[in-house]
């Protein structure tokens, strides 16, 4: 996958920046930067309003029959709109016709929108998985399609 979208740059350093200011170091993170997601096997969505990039979001297939939600992001200003309902959504479809069984997620214990988000969506609460298993900082769910 080439990123050639700058507004997808734009949108990943967003998020880099946001959840610095919230306190995480960058070890915290585990996100993939720009670079990371151009040489990787993730499937990015974006979504456009007014022609404005909003929001974006990743889904990277990982052993048979799994995946992972990567670089989730939506503009504060259009939080609460339906834009993260509408990529997760395209971002499970893309799953299902993966063959996906079960799709799985990191995000930070801080995160409380994030996490009634994802809770809201059927994800639940998992053991950390792989990276995460030792950071303090990571909640980890899952959600079978």
């Amino acid at each position: 996958m080439t990123v050639r979208d700058p507004g997808v740059l734009d949108l990943v350093d967003a998020l880099t920046a946001e959840l610095a200011e919230g306190g995480y170091t960058a070890e915290e993170t585990f996100g993939y930067t720009p670079e990371q997601l151009e040489r990787s096997a993730v499937h990015l969505v974006g979504a456009r309003v007014g022609g404005e990039l909003v929001g974006i979001g990743g889904l990277e297939l990982q052993d048979a029959g799994t995946a992972e939600l990567k670089r989730f992001y939506v503009r504060p200003a259009h939080r609460g709109t339906g834009v993260a309902d509408a990529l997760l959504g395209a971002l499970l479809d893309h799953a299902a016709r993966s063959r996906v069984g079960v799709v799985r997620l990191e995000t930070g214990d801080a995160q409380h929108a994030a996490l009634a988000f994802y809770r809201r969506h059927g994800f639940t609460e998992v053991p950390r998985f792989g990276p995460y298993v030792a950071s303090a900082t990571s909640v980890c769910l899952q959600r079978t399609l």
